[in-house]
């Protein structure tokens, strides 16, 4: 299937694309934009990571994966989408609407905190959110939708700020379909989901519009009762020399959750692997948000504007530890909060000839603002409150400045630097007892720089350095009382982390696109606010390390092949190596697949997916284990209908999903009489059954 690249100018936060060609004289970055993607100019084949990138990116570490890889893709769920990104893996231990838990380069990313993504330009990382920093979630995706997916990973791209020291992702959808679609999609455990899109010509644009209802169970003993609403709507006006795209999307989400349950349960108490701790944990989110992107260009210079409005919100129930704190009514929790964020970027690049040395430059700036109200943490019983610990309003304000320089110096090296100012301010109000409210204002510098040498044989070598940083929740900058009434010590606002690596890109082989990374990064702290007990977890500075090699082989047109191995460690500094480890890094992470698109309509797919050697605690007394998932996917498509049959967790694998140290009492504990300060030991959170998923698509 051939795709189009559209060459483009994108706001701050990403980097400059080089998958097309401008009218100049030697290549111009490629845009991985915080906006759109409008105009065309030269046409680029992409069959997914097919693409040849040799010449077009800063790092080894960079990419583009087309939609002619996400429509084979099995996925299980929408989160799996960022697994495109080599070495990146996402699980869940929530329930289908909780963002999913990320992990990259040795971070336990939580739910975000040291990797962004955008999508059509809107943020998705939410700071000083209510469960955790960053927090990202990925469901009001409509994978079908999805274009492309660009990405990067380590702190060396000057249009990158906060949440991306590990990585980004910038996802694009479409701007308008050949035909329209209407796809429904059955399964195992009461899995049912409806999707249809079209779009039509209105004026000088393109009119998209969308929508996606999805509702599931899942084999737990209580049920999920998942509904979940997505709607899109969109018009782009794609010229030669500019453009513009408006767009709205609305998502809604409710489902009921089952957390990580205690290993001891399970083998001395007679739970059962899929079953609850608290039947009454899941949640209820929102999120609406309407984005504009402006740009134009001439001969030799590009800008573009985008702007965005959106509001989420998220009560949210979890019990983690069971009847350890409360044995009369449990120790369910919930999250809460209600936000509104309004933001802007912009970038200016022109294409110049200085001392005869071919020369991009370009500035950039980045405002935001957050409002979020009601902003706490309750004790609750079946999701009604009998204890509030925590309650804020919160106004966090960020203001950023880059400039990026690119400079061909001969004709095999060139070099790309930048520098980036970012700017917070904090404004927080305690509605509990007024103690920890107040406010702080920090500014950060980050030099970037960057080395590329090549081609040679297709061929090309990089060096990367940078620094980067990431913000911790505002509450942890003014908080000097918990809510047990100890005293604590505020956090610092920003988290400065640098890192660097070393990378060779090569096409040498026909068909074969490869990478290979050796990277390493430091962060300063590992400090950082917990939303699920309203304090600070008192972590030190720590180091990660690592290897990653990407394949992606297409020796015929029917044949696709991908193999990703990424090796890292995650150590804590100034502790005793045997006390080091940082809990729930992943030090191991291999995924590869098979694509077979045969001839008369069928095609086969595979993928593997396997995850391991995951400490829970510092001294890895505790380790999570490995786990290893195979999917199958069978089709048959012609021009106006694709059948599909999908099978997930094809050797029905019992393994974690996710796993992790707690102290844990349960109510037969608390009935018996048993183990009053708790068990501290492994909770986790299995992965799903073999499952079965037929879908039908029609195309109008």
């Amino acid at each position: 299937m051939r795709t189009y690249i559209k060459c483009v100018s994108f706001g701050f936060g990403v980097l400059i694309s080089l998958n097309c060609l401008l009218a100049h004289s030697h290549p111009q970055p490629k845009s991985a934009s915080d906006g759109e993607e409008p105009a065309m100019m030269e046409t680029v084949e992409v069959e997914g990571r097919a693409s040849d990138l040799i010449g077009s990116e800063s790092s080894a570490s960079q990419g583009v994966v087309g939609q002619p890889e996400f429509q084979y893709r099995p996925l299980s769920r929408v989160g799996e989408l960022i697994e495109t990104v080599p070495g990146m893996m996402a699980t869940q231990h929530s329930g289908s609407g909780k963002a999913n838990q990320y992990f990259l380069r040795g971070f336990n990313l939580d739910h975000g905190t040291d990797f962004s993504t955008m999508v059509d330009g809107v943020p998705m990382n939410m700071p000083t959110h209510a469960h955790g920093q960053g927090y990202l979630d990925l469901n009001s995706v409509i994978p079908e939708l999805v274009d492309r997916v660009e990405y990067g990973k380590g702190p060396y791209y000057a249009d990158m700020g906060d949440f991306s020291s590990a990585g980004y992702a910038r996802m694009h959808t479409m701007h308008k379909l050949d035909q329209g679609f209407v796809k429904f999609t059955g399964g195992s455990y009461d899995f049912y989901r409806l999707v249809a899109a079209n779009s039509d010509k209105l004026g000088d644009g393109d009119l998209l519009y969308a929508g996606e209802f999805n509702a599931y169970n899942g084999i737990w003993q209580v049920p999920e009762d998942t509904n979940k609403f997505n709607g899109m709507v969109r018009y782009s006006i794609d010229n030669s020399d500019w453009g513009l795209s408006l767009n709205a999307k609305a998502y809604h989400n409710s489902w009921t959750a089952t957390n990580q349950i205690p290993l001891y349960a399970v083998q001395y108490e007679g739970l059962n692997i899929y079953g609850s701790g608290d039947p009454s944990d899941g949640g209820i989110t929102n999120r609406y948000s309407f984005s504009t992107n402006v740009w134009s260009r001439g001969d030799s210079w590009k800008n573009n504007l985008n702007a965005y409005v959106l509001y989420s919100d998220l009560d949210l129930y979890s019990n983690f530890t069971g009847y350890l704190n409360y044995p009369a009514l449990g120790d369910q929790m919930e999250q809460k909060e209600r936000r509104w964020v309004g933001g802007a970027n912009g970038e200016q690049t022109w294409f110049n000839r200085w001392f005869g040395f071919d020369m991009d430059n370009s500035v950039g700036f980045l405002v935001r603002h957050d409002q979020i109200s009601g902003l706490g943490l309750n004790q609750t019983v079946n999701r009604v409150v009998f204890k509030t610990d925590t309650l804020n309003n919160v106004g966090e304000t960020v203001g950023g400045l880059f400039v990026r320089n690119q400079t061909q110096w001969l004709s095999k090296f060139k070099t790309v630097a930048g520098l980036r100012g970012d700017f917070y301010g904090f404004d927080v109000t305690d509605l509990v007892g007024g103690t920890n409210s107040g406010s702080k204002y920090r500014g950060i510098i980050s030099p970037k720089l960057s080395f590329i040498f090549g081609p040679w044989a297709d061929n090309e070598f990089f060096i990367n350095m940078g620094y980067g940083f990431h913000s911790n929740d505002a509450r942890g900058a003014t908080t000097t009382i918990d809510p047990n009434g100890a005293t604590v010590t505020p956090t610092s606002p920003l988290t400065r982390q640098r890192g660097g690596e070393v990378g060779v890109r090569s096409g040498y082989v026909p068909g074969l696109n490869t990478t290979l990374a050796v990277w390493y990064l430091h962060s300063d702290s590992e400090l950082v606010w917990s939303g699920d007990s309203g304090t600070n977890d008192p972590t030190g500075p720590s180091v990660r390390y690592g290897v990653e090699w990407t394949n992606y082989y297409k020796p015929t047109h029917w044949l696709t092949l991908d193999a990703d191995f990424a090796f890292s460690a995650a150590n804590y500094t100034g502790v005793p190596q045997d006390q080091s480890r940082v809990p729930n890094s992943v030090r191991r992470v291999i995924t590869a697949g098979a694509v077979v698109d045969l001839s008369k309509g069928f095609f086969a797919t595979s993928r593997l997916r396997h995850f391991g050697d995951v400490p829970l605690n510092v001294g890895n007394t505790l380790n999570a284990g490995s786990t290893t998932l195979v999917s199958l996917g069978l089709g048959y498509q012609q021009d106006a209908y694709k059948l599909e049959l999908d099978i997930f967790n094809l050797f029905n694998s019992k393994q974690n999903d996710i796993a992790y140290q707690d102290v844990y009492r349960t109510q037969n504990d608390v009935r018996l009489g048993l183990n009053p300060n708790g068990v501290d030991g492994t909770t986790f959170h299995p992965v799903e059954p073999r499952m079965f998923r037929v879908s039908a698509t029609l195309k109008f």
